[in-house]
This record gives C-alpha cells, sequence and structure tokens, in this order.
C-alpha cells in the first residue's frame, strides 16, 4: 500500500471517528470512566425529579386572605346579622362569577371541569377548530423568499482542440431568487394565485450575451376542484383541503360555538340552582335552630320546676335527672344545629361561598324572604312540552345531530376521486439590469421593461386526476358519520324520556311536600295542645313529668319537620322549573352577549351594504339552514309551541291552610 493510500485511509478513518463523536456524543466514551476516580469538582444531584413550586405570581382575592376566625359555638344572638332577599343573593352570586360555583367546590379538585364565563369566548377563538380559525383558511396568503448562493462546481466535460475557448472548465456562478407568492381561496374550493419570480444569475459562461442578466416571469394562475372539495357545501362544512373524516369548516365551528353557549347556559342554571339551595337551607338552619332553643327552653323550665317540687318531696330525684337529661339533649342537637356539618354556620358559609362573600367577617346572613305557602299547579302537558323542547340539554344534543349531519353530508361529497381543473397564465422577461436603464434599441436592456412587453407569453391548461381505487377510506368515513349520527339521535330520545320521567318525578315531589306542610302545621298544632294539658296535669299531679318531657321533644321535632316541609316544598317548586327548562325565567335572569365595539359594528355596517335583498326573492334557491333561529333561554315558551301555563293557584279554590300565610312566629318566638 502506497503513501498516497494510506493518508486516504487515514482521513477516511479520522472521518469516520469525528462523525461518530458528532452523533452519540460524549456517553460511550464517559461510559468506561469511574467517577470515583476523578478529583475534578463536580456538581451532581443524587435524585431525578423532586417536588417543585412554579415562579407564578398569585394575587389572591381579597374574600380568599381577609377572612377572621371561624365561628364555633358563638352565641347568634350576640352577633351582627343582615338580610338577604334570594333575587339579591342570585344577583350578587352572578355578578361576581367568573367562575360558575358549585357547592360541591369542585373546582379545586376538578380545576379543568370547572365552568367559567371565559368558555364559549374561548371556544370562538380556538386556533385550531375555532370560528376565526375556519375563517382564516379563505384568507389572503403572501409568502416571499429571497435567497443568495454562491456556486463553485467542476464541469465533466471532454473539449475538442479549438473549443476550450467556448466552455469552462468549471462552473463558478452567483445566483440570487426572489419569489412572491399571493394565494386567495374562494368558498367553491377555487385557489387563485399570483406568482413573481426574478433570477439574477452571473457565471463564467463564455457563451453569456451579458455577465450577468436578470430573468423571470409573472404569472397566474387558477385552480378549480370539479368533484372531491368543491362546491360552497362542502367547503363551508369540512373547509378547504381537509382530509377524509376531517371536519374544521365554517358551520361546524360556529355550531361548536353554540354548544358552548349551552354548556354556559347549564352553569349559570347549576350556580342558580345551588345559591336557591343554599338560600332555603339557611332559612330552614335558622328555623330548625329556634324550635331546638324553644325546646331547650321548655325543658330547662320543667328542669327547675321539678327542682323546687323536688325539694319539697312533691317529686322524685328520678323525675329531676330525667328532667335533667331531657335539658342535656336539647343542648346537644343545639349544638349540632348550631355548628354541625348541617348546622347554621356551615348553612350560612355555603350561601356565602355562593356570593362570594368572605367566610367569616363577623356578621351572619339572614334571610328575609319568607317560602312560598301557597298551592301552586302547572299544566302538564304544557310543561312537558316545553321541558322537552327547551332544555339546555335537549338544545345541546340537537347542536350536535345538527354537525352530524353536516358531517354525513361532507362525507359522502368527499367519496369521489379528485378531479382538478388547472390553468395557468405566464408573462416572462430577461435583462442585463433591473430597473433603470432602458435602451430602446435593445428590449433585453430592462427585465420589467421586457416583461412589459408582453413579448414572451405562454400558458397552460389541462386537468389532474387522482383516484383510489374502491375508495375505501372515504367510504368508511361516510359508515362512520352514519353511525355518529344514529347514536345522537338515540341519545336524544333516551335524553327526551329521561327529561319526562324527571319532570313527573319532580311535579311528584311539589305534591307530596305541600302535603307535609298541611300535615306537619296540623301536628304542630295537636302538639302545642298537648304540651299544654300535661303541663297542666303535671303541675295537678295528675301526670307523670315522663309524658310532659316526651311531648316537648314531639313538639321540637314536628316544629322543625314544619319547616323542613316548607323548605322541601320551594326546592320542590325551584326542582319543577329546572326540569321544566324554565328556571332563567322564574328567576328573572335574562343571559345576552356583549355588544359589539365601534370598529366592528362599523364594519358589519359595511358590508352589510352589498347584502341587498333580490328582485325575485321567491326564485333564490338556498340550502336548508343550519339554525332555526334565535333562542332567549329566559323567554316563555318555545319557537313552535304554545305558551305554556305558569304557575297556577285555582281560583275560588279553599286550601285547606288558612287563608292567611302561616304566623310561624306564633309558634315558636322569635329568639
Amino acid at each position: 500500500m502506497n503513501k498516497l493510500s494510506k493518508s486516504k485511509w487515514m482521513r477516511w478513518i479520522a472521518t469516520g471517528c469525528i462523525a461518530t463523536t458528532t452523533l452519540t456524543g460524549c456517553q460511550p466514551v464517559d461510559r468506561f470512566r469511574a467517577w470515583r476516580d476523578s478529583s475534578e469538582a463536580s456538581y451532581y444531584q443524587n435524585f431525578v425529579t423532586q417536588i417543585e413550586y412554579p415562579d407564578v405570581r398569585t394575587n389572591p382575592q381579597p374574600q380568599a386572605t381577609q377572612t377572621i376566625d371561624p365561628l364555633m359555638l358563638e352565641n347568634p344572638s350576640d352577633l351582627p346579622t343582615f338580610d338577604l332577599t334570594l333575587q339579591d343573593a342570585i344577583r350578587i352570586a352572578l355578578e361576581n362569577s367568573d367562575v360558575l360555583r358549585n357547592i360541591g367546590g369542585t373546582v379545586v379538585t376538578a380545576p379543568q371541569g370547572t365552568p367559567t364565563q371565559i368558555d364559549p369566548a374561548l371556544t370562538e377563538v380556538n386556533p385550531l377548530n375555532g370560528t376565526q380559525a375556519a375563517l382564516a383558511a379563505f384568507d389572503v396568503t403572501v409568502n416571499s423568499q429571497l435567497f443568495w448562493q454562491k456556486n463553485d462546481r467542476p464541469v465533466n466535460v471532454r473539449l475538442q482542440p479549438g473549443l476550450q475557448a467556448l466552455f469552462a472548465p468549471a462552473l463558478r456562478q452567483t445566483l440570487a431568487n426572489y419569489q412572491n407568492n399571493i394565494t386567495k381561496r374562494s368558498a367553491q374550493g377555487a385557489t387563485y394565485t399570483l406568482r413573481s419570480n426574478v433570477i439574477y444569475d452571473r457565471n463564467n459562461n463564455p457563451t453569456r450575451r451579458y455577465p450577468s442578466d436578470f430573468q423571470g416571469f409573472l404569472e397566474a394562475e387558477w385552480r378549480q376542484p370539479m368533484m372531491q372539495g368543491a362546491g360552497t357545501t362542502f367547503n363551508r362544512i369540512a373547509g378547504p383541503n381537509s382530509a377524509i373524516g376531517q371536519y374544521n369548516g365554517v358551520l361546524i365551528a360556529r355550531i361548536n360555538t353554540d354548544i358552548s353557549l349551552a354548556d354556559f347556559e347549564l352553569g349559570v342554571i347549576r350556580t342558580i340552582n345551588d345559591v336557591e339551595t343554599a338560600y332555603w337551607e339557611l332559612y330552614y338552619a335558622y328555623r330548625n335552630l329556634e324550635a331546638i332553643i324553644s325546646g331547650r327552653e321548655s325543658a330547662l323550665k320543667s328542669w327547675r320546676q321539678i327542682s323546687q317540687r323536688f325539694k319539697v318531696g312533691l317529686d322524685s330525684k328520678a323525675d329531676e335527672a330525667q328532667a335533667l337529661s331531657n335539658y342535656y339533649l336539647f343542648q346537644s342537637q343545639l349544638n349540632d344545629a348550631l355548628a354541625g356539618t348541617q348546622g347554621l354556620y356551615a348553612a350560612e358559609q355555603r350561601l356565602r361561598y355562593m356570593i362570594a362573600f368572605t367566610a367569616t367577617d363577623g356578621r351572619l346572613i339572614r334571610p328575609s324572604d319568607e317560602p312560598l305557602q301557597a298551592q301552586v299547579m302547572f299544566d302538564w302537558q304544557e310543561s312537558l312540552a316545553d321541558a322537552i323542547g327547551r332544555r339546555p340539554e335537549v338544545r345541546r344534543q340537537e347542536w350536535t345531530i345538527k354537525r352530524r349531519e353536516l358531517e354525513l353530508i361532507a362525507a359522502r361529497l368527499n367519496r369521489r376521486p379528485q378531479f382538478d381543473a388547472l390553468s395557468t397564465y405566464r408573462y416572462r422577461g430577461l435583462g442585463d439590469h433591473l430597473i433603470g436603464e432602458n435602451n430602446p434599441m435593445d428590449s433585453t436592456d430592462n427585465f420589467f421593461s421586457s416583461l412589459g412587453t408582453g413579448d414572451y407569453q405562454e400558458w397552460q391548461s389541462g386537468f389532474e386526476l387522482a383516484y383510489p381505487v374502491g375508495l375505501r377510506q372515504a367510504s368508511a368515513a361516510v359508515r362512520h358519520a352514519q353511525l355518529s349520527l344514529a347514536r345522537d339521535m338515540a341519545v336524544l330520545e333516551e335524553q327526551q324520556l329521561r327529561i319526562s320521567h324527571d319532570l313527573s318525578n319532580a311535579a311528584r315531589q311539589i305534591t307530596r311536600s305541600y302535603e307535609q306542610i298541611l300535615i306537619n302545621y296540623n301536628r304542630v298544632e295537636a302538639d302545642i295542645a298537648r304540651v299544654k294539658v300535661l303541663e297542666n296535669r303535671w303541675l295537678g299531679g295528675l301526670e307523670n313529668i315522663a309524658f310532659l318531657l316526651q311531648a316537648q321533644q314531639q313538639l321540637a321535632t314536628s316544629t322543625s319537620a314544619l319547616f323542613r316541609a316548607l323548605t322541601d316544598y320551594n326546592l320542590a317548586v325551584r326542582d319543577f322549573h329546572r326540569e321544566k327548562g324554565s328556571l332563567l325565567t322564574y328567576n328573572q335572569i335574562n343571559l345576552s352577549e356583549e355588544s359589539l365595539n365601534g370598529s366592528m359594528l362599523s364594519g358589519a355596517y359595511e358590508r352589510g351594504r352589498y347584502l341587498t335583498p333580490r328582485d325575485v326573492p321567491e326564485e333564490v334557491t338556498a340550502p336548508r339552514p343550519v339554525s332555526g333561529g334565535r333562542f332567549d333561554p329566559s323567554s316563555v315558551g318555545i319557537p313552535g309551541m304554545g305558551l305554556p301555563m305558569e304557575m297556577i293557584v285555582p281560583e275560588g279554590a279553599s286550601p285547606p291552610l288558612p287563608e292567611a300565610p302561616l304566623d310561624l312566629e306564633t309558634i315558636i318566638p322569635p329568639g
């Protein structure tokens, strides 16, 4: 092996080693090095991951930080109170509801699933599948490229004697390329492109007229899909250049926004539902506490009387102990009613959370509204029609079905070969200079002048066909769209069936809770009379104290049951409106979108000037509309149906309750 070949092999080996080191790094070398043998200082960690806090600047709300010590077993009568109506509670909750709250507090355990007021806007401006993202596919696109390069290439050519002067042994070239494209896509799927290309070339070719020149072209191109991807319907549903089975058109994006609006409405309904629950549960907590306090005071009075009678020998020690035990029983119930998980302070704090108040500020919220006591009735058929037609869950599912219908249309339109018509027209030019000098004797002295003369024109027209034999994937997409539509239709039917059952149960609960009010009212009256009779008989020595103590406990229980029935009755009416889909109307709440700003209004006005009506509107054909028109969730009734019967109190009916509302203060004096 000679020296030249040896040196060549050494260069190849060195090149291979450098490439191996570059691709693999130093890891194979370090693998054979014992780290304990190194005397150099090393900064390392003996763990892979650890729990760390992110560097996020938080700013907690004052309602979360400016709270005082929670209430324990303080006497409610020693705390200041402020009255709050149900309408004010709902208003305050909605005013402070960037996040739509619920009593369960899932915002801590499942923050990603918590609805907010921003969710519909997020869906609208989603950069991947939002409405603006779908419209962006039809925007004008401008592309520009500018490159320089230096070429120095040997030429593999054998020259005959006498021709060496005509050919260079190597190509030495300075090249620049400047390209511009302006592309616009139409709703029909057509693509319009205006393209320019200018090339600067300076090389050592001895046959060139100019040492350097500018050449290029200006062309217009039109491409129109004739089968797959053609038509306004397909492009509005699937979007241009969409893959099979992918639907990201403007109509689909708008339906996604409508679905997010239905989800937002559901979040508002859940918030109102929980606010009303917290309000009436707090009302019941106050009344339950008052009933227990009244029972405790009666028990304390009885114990004191027995103690005096025991001292003079009228009652036994067992009677005194039984009366004292009865007092402590009421005291235990009082602590639970005050600070238990379902007590007054817990119920008050739940309402505080729903209206975004601080957990504790030294005051107590006291409901000022009295519960509804009159008997209410609903027209069942009208209520059922409302529930099936205006529930946001139904409207959300109907939008899903409409999306499936559009997807099926697009899938069928996409089950065709790709057949495009293409036409290109081009102007070419060549010049020694780009701009500036202009020799009238030489048309190629200036590039733009040469281009503008139109002496060099080209055109091309034709068709392109791409046909996947069998259209297997497109046929599968059609079948998938059909099955998806069938599934969502079945889900809608099941939803309507479930809604009818839920509405029936809600109507039954109204009747049940109202009857419970009547029963417990009469039960309280009977227990009051029983306590009075037994107390008189016991004072006269005709009755055992055990019967009186039992009657006192029964009176407290029946009084609490009466207010529980009143609370359940009001919640049952609320539940019926929720199942009927009229909870927003029931609470006088209207959902509306923020108005457009001035620039957007002026832009919409200018665009609307071009949307003039046809001279003969009856001869205009249009595709089937996607939407059935505007729907106000706070309105009464549903499109295409009569107005529902609202809450009815039969005229001339004499309910078992007294004509005047229950005077609850006569049952339990204010404590």
